[in-house]
């Protein structure tokens, strides 16, 4: 790993290529919340290149495949949207391939190899070169594979394109990266590295430039936002992010259940601007699987912690993550994970099935595997519970009234607005008096599988 000890300031560019011809980029996004901002760091960065977003690859200049894996599957279909791709570029040659992320950055120069198709590869610490390594192949040069890892952020990293902040309602803002925690089943350390944390200046300069372009919401992301190191601990710098004037909602992504603290949770009640709403990842309800998966933590004090959120707020919303038919995971354990589903009735889960992840740990767990069928099986039972518990949670909101952060226009239906409540359920309603990046008050009429149906009070 090398040593790159910059400051990771945030800069403000604004000055633009020789070249002015209008291009266009397509981004596909796959896996966690980090990617979401690494793809919406790359438009900001390409925009100095004169590149526009497009939501068709077919008028593209420039396609990328912001990769996951963490999982086989979400793996897989990098692959299957690559030679989807491939088709394009043979009818438009001078088409730039790209793919960047945790496929990347594990596949490095074997990808060019691989799929000769593709242009460039970008690893998990480069995305700040990305206009570099475009313009560089555009201009003739070789294909590429950039997979550097470094110990600390460069000055240049989070440096971006001062109008790709204006009609942005919402915004991730990384605040770290990396993870330390080495559970059994997980690549992320391999791919992202070790925990690293922006200082308090360049989050806050960065969050400050967002709200002069108008965001309203911001999301601080991290691998384990829990673990962030800097001038101020994690609460602390919630505080300083909820002081800066403009920003009326703010939000955080992913917490770890061992690294989670009483300071934070009685945050809540104190920060008007905190939305109570929170992803804590269970994974599994037995301490047997847990201890295999080295998560730090039992299931007893898992629900300790969600014991004392729904205490002191009973309206706070919790998601989670859960997988099903780890390595020797028997009917007993699963059991166990569905009795707390039962027992907490979260607001969403993100369920998979175990799938070997190489380099890991768990891979040494062969002896144990579960059989397929099995694993189908227990995840359809696990998705139809919650799918069950999200309906009735739903049905609940009828009738009440809910504080809507507009994000704009239906993709259902273009003559609607939409937006989320602070519990982060997307609500879909009329109206001619308001318009994106308002927080409206909206009465809930109808619950529906994904969505709720409000009218403008």
């Amino acid at each position: 790993m090398k040593n790159n000890p910059g400051s990771g300031q945030v800069g403000i560019n604004i000055a633009k290529s020789d070249d002015k011809a209008v291009k266009y980029v397509f981004i596909e996004t796959f896996g966690c919340q980090m990617n979401v901002g690494d793809s919406e760091r790359m438009v900001s960065l390409l925009a100095d290149s004169d590149f526009i977003e497009t939501e068709d690859p077919k008028k593209a200049d420039l396609i990328i495949l912001n990769t996951c894996s963490v999982r086989d599957k979400a793996e897989q279909k990098v692959y299957s949207s690559a030679g989807r791709y491939r088709e394009l570029k043979t009818e438009k040659p001078e088409l730039i391939l790209g793919i960047s992320g945790c496929v990347a950055q594990q596949g490095g120069e074997g990808l060019l190899k691989r799929m000769p198709y593709v242009d460039m590869v970008v690893g998990t610490h480069n995305v700040h070169k990305i206009s570099a390594i475009v313009s560089q192949i555009r201009g003739g040069g070789k294909r590429r594979s950039t997979t550097e890892m470094y110990d600390g952020f460069s000055p240049d990293e989070y440096a971006l394109n001062a109008d790709s902040y204006k009609n942005k309602i919402k915004f991730f803002v990384s605040i770290m990266r990396g993870c330390n925690n080495f559970c059994t089943y997980c690549i992320v350390p391999y791919v992202r590295g070790r925990e690293v944390s922006r200082s308090l200046a360049d989050i806050e300069k960065e969050v400050n430039a967002l709200a002069g372009a108008g965001t309203k919401e911001i999301t601080l992301i991290g691998q384990n936002v829990n673990s962030y190191v800097g001038e101020v601990s994690f609460p602390g710098l919630i505080k300083r992010i909820c002081l800066i004037g403009g920003i009326e909602r703010v939000r955080f992504v992913t917490s770890h259940p061992k690294d989670i603290s009483e300071e934070l949770i009685y945050l809540y009640g104190e920060e008007e601007k905190l939305v109570k709403s929170l992803h804590l990842p269970l994974q599994s309800g037995s301490d047997k699987v847990l201890g295999r998966m080295g998560r730090g933590y039992t299931s007893g004090s898992y629900m300790a912690k969600i014991n004392l959120l729904k205490k002191l707020y009973p309206d706070m919303a919790i998601t989670t993550d859960i997988i099903v038919a780890f390595p020797g995971e028997d009917e007993s354990d699963f059991a166990a994970t569905m009795n707390i589903v039962k027992e907490v009735e979260f607001d969403g889960i993100f369920s998979f099935k175990y799938s070997v992840r190489p380099g890991t740990k768990a891979e040494e767990f062969t002896a144990d595997h579960i059989e397929p069928d099995i694993a189908k099986k227990r995840l359809s039972t696990l998705q139809e519970l919650q799918k069950e518990i999200g309906k009735r949670k739903s049905r609940a909101l009828v009738g009440t009234d809910q504080m809507v952060l507009v994000e704009g226009r239906s993709k259902a239906d273009a003559s609607e607005l939409t937006g989320r409540t602070p519990c982060n359920r997307v609500v879909n309603f009329s109206t001619k008096n308001i318009v994106a990046g308002d927080i409206a008050s909206i009465s809930i009429v109808g619950a529906y599988a994904n969505s709720l149906r409000g009218e403008c009070l």
